[in-house]
């Protein structure tokens, strides 16, 4: 149950992000590549802005307490600012099927960092799933077929795959996050993120975008940065960085698909191999398993969590209905089950 969780909430956030990156080339048109990336986010920090106002009285300013201030700037900075500033620059370069297949190398980054800083499980068939998408998006980065020249698409190609390594860096430190209410994580990262990359948009000289660019730029961030990142970081917290990221790569094809119905030119056959060998990738790794016996020392921690998991067995009066925090103690036990990598399951070595 967990993990169909999980790799739902990840395949949501593929969806929501995946079907704005042709719209993205579309209205990102004439607009400095800064203020393009500071309109997004303030988007998703609006949309994450309603989502805390409807939810009901929480106190978000506790995120920035406990020494997580510095590591939220460092998300904002990656995450807010250069991700999607190269993104912008790579989308404005090379066709729109092209690069929403190239967002596919978040991936295999992600995992590789997952397995370096979080020791996170990656068996053979991940390590076969991100050699496959690996491939693929070696294929789909071939200039042929596309109206564009081959220096153009090869420039615009290389900026989208920074702007998915600098993502990875970002999935990283999201994941020291996991524990951490997502509607605020998402405020705070989109106003801290997009009010620099405004300000210095500002201070660059960056012409003024009209009003209704500026809501549908807010309007995409809302929706493919704001509401994919609050399930992708509820999909870590539930299946781990490595796993989420995989499920994420679906994301492309749906870029691919949304941009070849609003009219792009067909890329070529390399597209079409490209997509196949991506689309395998992530079959393998999102249906992977692991389980082994292992202990759960005693702990006492707060994380949102829920009561359906076979970890949170304390009790309520009366019991709350749904995802929610508080502090909360675990006893020591020993069993053997299916698991992922969530905020109970990390695997220091394996």
């Amino acid at each position: 149950m967990q993990i169909r969780r999980g790799v739902g909430l990840a395949t949501a956030a593929a969806v929501a992000f995946g079907a704005t990156v042709p719209l993205l080339k579309m209205a990102s048109a004439g607009v400095g590549v800064l203020t393009c990336a500071g309109l997004l986010y303030l988007g998703a920090a609006a949309a994450a802005g309603v989502g805390i106002a409807v939810r009901g009285r929480r106190d978000a300013s506790a995120l920035l307490r406990g020494g997580a201030l510095g590591r939220l700037l460092v998300l904002a900075a990656l995450g807010a600012v250069c991700a999607p500033t190269l993104l912008v620059m790579g989308v404005k370069r090379t066709d729109a099927v092209t690069t929403s297949l190239l967002l596919t190398l978040e991936a295999p980054f992600t995992m590789l960092l997952a397995r370096l800083l979080f020791h996170e499980h990656l068996g053979r068939r991940a390590l076969g799933a991100a050699a496959l998408i690996l491939g693929g998006a070696l294929l789909a980065v071939l200039p042929a077929g596309t109206t564009m020249s081959a220096g153009a698409a090869g420039a615009g190609s290389l900026f989208v795959a920074a702007a998915m390594m600098v993502w990875a860096l970002d999935n990283a430190v999201s994941r020291t996050f996991a524990d951490r209410d997502p509607l605020s994580v998402v405020a705070w990262k989109g106003l801290l993120g997009g009010s620099l990359s405004v300000g210095v948009a500002v201070v660059a000289g960056e012409s003024r975008p009209s009003l209704a660019t500026v809501a549908a730029l807010a309007a995409i961030g809302a929706v493919g940065y704001g509401v994919s990142l609050l399930c992708y970081l509820r999909a870590q917290a539930l299946v781990g960085a490595a796993r989420t990221a995989s499920v994420f790569a679906a994301a492309p094809f749906v870029g691919s698909a949304v941009a070849l119905a609003l009219g792009a030119p067909w890329p070529g056959v390399a597209i079409a191999l490209a997509a196949a060998l991506m689309l395998a990738g992530v079959w393998l790794h999102a249906f992977e398993r692991h389980g082994h016996r292992h202990r759960h020392e005693p702990l006492q921690h707060e994380h949102v969590h829920t009561h359906d998991d076979g970890h949170h067995s304390h009790v309520h009066d009366p019991m709350p209905a749904g995802p929610h925090s508080h502090v909360h103690e675990h006893d020591p036990v020993t069993h053997e089950h299916e698991h992922s990598e969530d905020i109970h399951h990390r695997h220091h070595r394996h």
